[in-house]
């Protein structure tokens, strides 16, 4: 089973970050909350509680009109594939308001040309193709996309990992900005620890498809109780002292038959001191 066992809380404003390597299940949970899953799944259950309602317990028409793009939005990983290339970007941007909203076309106009003034984008890129704007726009606009019906929750999924380091600090201001200013939740989906940290609330660690931990960024950056964050902790860079970076080598277990229990378990107890040795100091460039 891919994702299982998975349980975290996230309460009105507040933003939780999903941590995890690639493959460790986190976009699959980001397609599981909005039922967004391939129909030959061979279990799709569990628990999705929006304003004290399982919206799973919906029907699809229903879930597609009421909770998908209406409360809960996603900003995809990739805004390049998620713009149809032969459409301006205004009319992708106010379509959901037209379909979720039921407002005309000039009424969803100004909606998208609010959500432009939020996410930093001029009105005039209203008229542009997908094409026509960098890839930091684009990804704004996506986040416009997500806004335009107000949801409660926006879940982002890697929504700057191919922007440069100075986009992306942009980005993330966007988004602390429209926290503050329009009370948006967030689930942020990367494996970026040390940009994420910059709008983290809460910390929810994911590793071979569970999640194992949870707690208070605040908390959880200094000090992760759990082995795996820990590792994933010490693997990161810091600007100020001197750090000695770690590793661990070796694979996640196999998701087609997982261990019973901690599935991290395995790597600690036959893994030796050299497997989790420090990478050696460097004195300079060879």
């Amino acid at each position: 089973m891919l994702v299982d066992g998975v349980d975290f809380y996230l309460d009105y404003n507040r933003a939780v970050v999903v941590l995890g390597e690639s493959g460790c299940g986190k976009t699959t949970l980001a397609k599981a909350i909005l039922r967004l899953l391939p129909r030959n799944v061979e279990t799709y259950r569990g628990q999705v509680n929006l304003a004290g309602q399982d919206v799973m317990q919906l029907g699809d028409e229903e879930f597609r009109l009421n909770v998908r793009w209406a409360a809960i939005s996603m900003v995809p990983q990739a805004a390049m594939n998620a713009l149809n290339p032969v459409l301006r970007v205004g009319d992708q941007v106010l379509e959901p308001a037209i379909i979720h909203l039921g407002v005309k076309k000039a009424d969803a106009l100004k909606l998208a040309l609010k959500m432009f003034q939020h996410v930093g984008v001029p009105a005039d890129f209203i008229n542009r193709y997908p094409f026509e704007l960098s890839g930091g726009m684009r990804q704004r606009v996506a986040i416009a996309m997500a806004l335009i019906t107000s949801p409660s929750l926006i879940i982002l999924d890697e929504p700057t990992s191919a922007l440069d380091v100075l986009m992306q600090a942009n980005i993330f201001n966007v988004l602390k900005r429209i926290k503050k200013e329009l009370g948006t939740s967030f689930i942020l989906i990367t494996h970026d620890i040390a940009t994420s940290s910059e709008l983290a609330d809460d910390v929810a660690i994911m590793y071979a498809g569970q999640i194992v931990e949870t707690g208070d960024a605040m908390r959880f950056f200094p000090t992760p109780p759990h082995p795996y964050a820990q590792k994933l902790m010490a693997s990161v860079p810091r600007l100020r002292g001197k750090k000695t970076l770690e590793f661990i080598v070796g694979q996640p277990p196999s998701l087609v038959g997982p261990p019973k229990g901690c599935r991290f378990a395995s790597a600690i107890t036959t893994a030796s001191q050299d497997m989790f040795a420090p990478l050696p100091k460097t004195s300079g460039l060879d």
